[in-house]
């Protein structure tokens, strides 16, 4: 499984997915890319992306792309703020449908 972090997130919470590919936006090359274009972008080379940004699922038609898309509702995004959501992130990955936006909290 290929995860897509946001520009976003802290680029070192990718370290507590430990056994799964994980990039980030900025590694990539597509830091400042709009939503839209990410998206089409991320969808051919990712099987899920993760976020902070809410507003997302209402911005984009996400079932048009091929890609799951995991919001995460914290704090702040800061790395000491997104931590304790990884052994959730990881525990609900498999059950990522693309197309579709799930939020934790």
């Amino acid at each position: 499984m290929r995860i897509l972090l946001d520009e976003c997130l802290d680029r070192r919470l990718a370290r507590d997915f430990s056994g799964l590919e994980v990039v980030t936006v900025p590694q990539m090359g597509w830091a400042g890319m709009k939503n839209g274009k990410l998206m089409a972008l991320a969808e051919t080379k990712f099987d899920v992306f993760i976020t902070v940004d809410r507003n997302l699922s209402f911005q984009q038609n996400l079932p048009k792309f091929n890609i799951a898309v995991l919001v995460v509702r914290c704090r702040s995004n800061r790395l000491e703020d997104l931590q304790p959501f990884a052994p959730k992130i990881i525990e609900i990955l498999p059950n990522l449908k693309k197309g579709e936006a799930v939020f934790i909290d």
